[in-house]
């Protein structure tokens, strides 16, 4: 009984490490979260949206797809001074 406490913790660790999501950034700075990684067909990305919804985006609309840890925020780099 002991050996299969390990292996039914590691179980839920495994399946969780399965789930990623991706954010795909468009050209006109739109974002859109995903649950699974976007795959290519006939020129447009098919992914599932976050609430599980079937989408697609054309492809030539398409400046990143990236995981949801390592997607870029779009940040302003340029700071707005009250000068007067």
């Amino acid at each position: 009984m002991k050996p299969c406490i390990p292996i039914l913790l590691l179980v839920p660790l495994l399946l969780a490490g399965c789930a990623r999501h991706y954010v795909v950034t468009l050209n006109n700075g739109s974002r859109i979260s995903t649950m699974s990684k976007p795959r290519l067909e006939n020129g447009n990305y098919v992914f599932k949206d976050a609430k599980g919804q079937p989408g697609s985006v054309f492809a030539g609309s398409v400046r990143e797809i990236a995981p949801a840890s390592m997607s870029k925020s779009e940040n302003s780099k340029f700071i707005r001074s009250t000068s007067k």
